[in-house]
């Protein structure tokens, strides 16, 4: 899997080691980008099985999503740093064995507890794992080509991950039940091991410098914030819990910003973000990240709630949109390389856009046949849109700070997912139970029935819909359908959100003067140390 000179050196010891395998480095990278993207939406599929199973309703199903998440977003930039510290070998080797540890306690959960806590070990050996597998992709390649070229093959392979992720946990969900889909990362973990030992360069350890204001900021200001942002919709936006975390996070934030412009080593230097690309390509990334995936989180419900759709073919239709990730993302490094980052940004936000803004106008009587055209849209215009930012951000940060660029796009990527179930988690709440609660009005319900019927659909989702109608007093079939159309209408109303969100970007990326090709990292970060964007 060779994809260009590979010059890259290491120190151990006292002397250096030459990266003798770039192309066995870009395997195991690249093995590790598939693991956790396969496992993080794997699980997607699983979820209505997995809820079955532990007794979960919508909000624990999402925490079972979200622990991972949340972890991972608080701690992202933190461990870029400390892998830079102690080493992106150790760190890369440290973060698999945790990654695996994770999946193992969780294909074991019997209770929400257990799943968050394997959920949990999981976030925190990816955070260690793909800072440091970039890191060691930008040391062993040090040719600008040759790097994004590398960082397209990961990407890919990660795309490949979401590709087979929703299909494979559907599959495996159907035949072996939702516990595989943990324990399938567990051959594929050792398997890396036992080629990382001896394949792995050592790139040089950072110099000495340390953050710890900026650590604790970060960690507290990220993780408060995803924190908020996910329990609002379930306690409530003026719950004391959530009240106290949306504050934290105005607090820490602001201040972690500060604190980076003062400190001699920051966490995250301020100059590379004075860079109008990378700015850019930040920008897209968390926008493109609110709208992609929190609309894919709830098209995942629609197909199997009200779709009727299995696992397994719920993964299939995923595959339609995921595989085309696989192949745009090679062509996306390579229009970097040859265009700069603006022609690949336009083009993934353009596709992205009228693929929401298209699914949004599909309801509970849709055919395979209808909608299957915007899918690979779908795909196509997500493989074109964050390979740009990993190749923009780690190709511009100098050497030592690779693992943490491109743990900035990471971040970027997990809070804007997070920001985004949760903005269009509220816009869809906010729709269905308006419609939900007028037909049931309508159809002559009394006020306490009709209030216990939203309430429990809002809370369970709508295949819970005849039930709570049951519980109500009237008949199934019609509060089934109330309870689906409703989510269908709430649903669109986010979809046409998340593709307004995507089109505002598109604008400001156009008006936006970038440079053209992609041009030596530290050239690009001096030319712009005091432009703005």
């Amino acid at each position: 899997m060779t994809v260009g000179p590979a010059t890259g050196t290491a120190r151990q010891g006292g002397g250096l080691r030459r990266a003798r395998h770039p192309g066995t480095v870009l395997t195991l990278v690249s093995a590790a980008a598939f693991m956790a993207m396969l496992d993080n939406l794997a699980v997607t599929n699983a979820l209505p099985s997995m809820g079955e199973s532990l007794g979960l309703g919508i909000s624990g199903l999402q925490w079972a999503v979200a622990s991972y998440t949340l972890v991972l977003a608080a701690t992202l930039l933190s461990a870029g740093a400390v892998g830079a510290r102690l080493g992106h070998r150790r760190a890369f080797l440290t973060g698999l064995l945790g990654f695996m540890a994770g999946s193992a306690v969780s294909s074991l959960a019997t209770t929400l507890a257990v799943m968050v806590a394997g959920r949990v070990v999981q976030g925190l050996g990816a955070a260690l794992l793909l800072p440091a597998g970039a890191a060691l992709l930008r040391h062993t390649y040090p040719d600008a080509t040759a790097r994004a070229r590398a960082l397209g093959v990961r990407a890919a392979v990660g795309g490949l991950g979401v590709a087979l992720g929703p299909a494979l946990g559907g599959l495996l969900t159907q035949a072996l039940g939702w516990r595989s889909v943990m324990w399938v990362n567990l051959p594929i973990g050792v398997a890396a091991l036992a080629v990382a030992r001896w394949a792995l360069p050592c790139p040089p350890v950072a110099p000495a410098g340390w953050d710890p204001a900026g650590q604790a900021l970060a960690v507290t200001g990220l993780g408060s914030l995803v924190y908020g942002l996910l329990q609002g919709p379930v306690d409530g936006w003026n719950a004391p819990g959530t009240a106290v975390a949306l504050t934290v996070a105005a607090l820490a934030l602001p201040a972690f910003a500060l604190v980076q412009t003062r400190v001699a080593r920051p966490l995250l230097d301020p100059v590379l973000l004075r860079d109008r690309e990378c700015r850019a390509v930040a920008l897209s990334c968390f926008s493109s990240s609110v709208a992609l995936f929190g609309g894919s989180f709830f098209l995942s419900l629609f197909l199997q709630d009200v779709l009727g759709w299995s696992p397994a073919g719920a993964g299939v239709v995923f595959l339609c949109a995921s595989a085309f990730i696989v192949l745009a993302s090679p062509a996306a490094a390579a229009l970097t390389v040859r265009f700069g980052v603006r022609v690949p940004l336009a083009l993934g936000l353009g596709l992205d856009a009228l693929a929401l803004a298209g699914l949004s106008c599909f309801g509970r009587q849709a055919a395979f046949a209808d909608y299957w055209w915007l899918l690979p849209a779908l795909g196509a215009g997500t493989g074109l849109l964050f390979v740009p930012a990993t190749v923009t951000l780690v190709g511009r940060a100098p050497a030592s700070q690779a693992g943490t660029a491109s743990a900035v796009v990471d971040t970027l990527r997990e809070v804007g997912g997070v920001v985004g179930v949760a903005a269009l988690g509220a816009v869809l709440t906010a729709r269905m139970r308006g419609t939900l609660h007028d037909r049931a009005t309508r159809a002559g319900l009394s006020p306490d029935a009709t209030e216990h019927l939203v309430r429990t659909v809002v809370r369970d989702g709508p295949v819970h819909g005849p039930d709570a109608g049951a519980r109500a007093g009237t008949g199934a079939s019609p509060v089934s359908v109330w309870a689906e159309d409703s989510f269908v209408d709430g649903l669109h109303l986010a979809l046409r959100c998340g593709a307004l969100t995507l089109t505002g970007t598109l604008a400001l990326v156009l008006a936006l003067r970038l440079s053209g090709p992609l041009c030596d990292a530290r050239d690009a970060v001096d030319r712009n140390r005091d432009d703005g964007m």
